[in-house]
């Protein structure tokens, strides 16, 4: 009787395998900046497809992190690493992390924090859920974002709002249930930074709190608006 091979971990293949290419396009990523700063755009249409060579593969490289965090979620491979953090370095880390995206879309940026303002979190988690909220929030919006830290009813509320259209009306609120029926791969919707966004807010809890996500629109500058709670 002959010995059946066994079978590969496809799940296994697929992570290591999105770990490599997300090696590669920070690599990639890397060397586009440096070529935008080394050779500056010479007009509005070169400094459009810039642009969007920026956004899309910082979008590719965030999607695939999240997909290799989401996988170590589920398979509990994932640490949390809850320290005490100035939430203002966070924020500005992410917001400098896309400085040039935003140069490139003729985007300003705005942080509303108290530099003394500290809490416990994951900085490394939280800081990806602002950096996706960032870079998408930079393909729909006009002209500004800002980026607001406070202390509400003994929470870290973080949020992040922009001047764009806003969100669509069924993903509004706590959006658990929306994810499953916004899916669109014909339309290249699958919400996955969303996705991250509440598992990461799960992730934070204190006694019987546990984080969470919101999205609403208008705001101080009219558009969407997303919001993180952290206990």
């Amino acid at each position: 009787m002959m010995k059946q091979t066994p079978k590969a971990d496809f799940s296994l293949i697929l992570a290591s395998s999105v770990h490599d290419m997300k090696n590669s396009l920070g690599m990639l990523l890397n060397s586009l900046e440096t070529v935008m700063q080394e050779t500056p755009a010479e007009n509005e249409a070169q400094a459009s497809r810039f642009a969007t060579l920026q956004y899309e593969a910082s979008r590719i490289n965030t999607e695939l992190i999240q997909l290799l965090s989401i996988y170590r979620m589920e398979s509990e491979r994932l640490p949390v690493h809850v320290d005490q953090h100035y939430v203002i370095d966070v924020l500005e880390e992410q917001v400098a992390r896309n400085d040039m995206l935003f140069q490139t879309r003729h985007l300003s940026v705005e942080i509303e924090c108290c530099e003394d303002l500290e809490w416990y979190f994951d900085g490394e988690l939280v800081g990806g859920v602002v950096h996706n909220i960032l870079v998408n929030g930079a393909r729909y919006s006009k002209s500004k974002m800002k980026l607001k830290a406070q202390l509400i009813d003994d929470e870290l509320v973080i949020t992040v709002s922009d001047d764009g259209g806003g969100y669509p009306k069924f993903m509004l609120g706590t959006p658990e249930q929306s994810f499953a029926k916004s899916v669109s791969f014909s339309e290249g919707n699958t919400h996955l930074g969303l996705y991250f966004a509440q598992e990461t807010a799960r992730l934070h809890h204190r006694n019987e709190r546990q984080g969470r996500i919101e999205l609403s629109n208008g705001g101080e500058l009219g558009g969407g608006v997303f919001n993180i709670f952290i206990p």
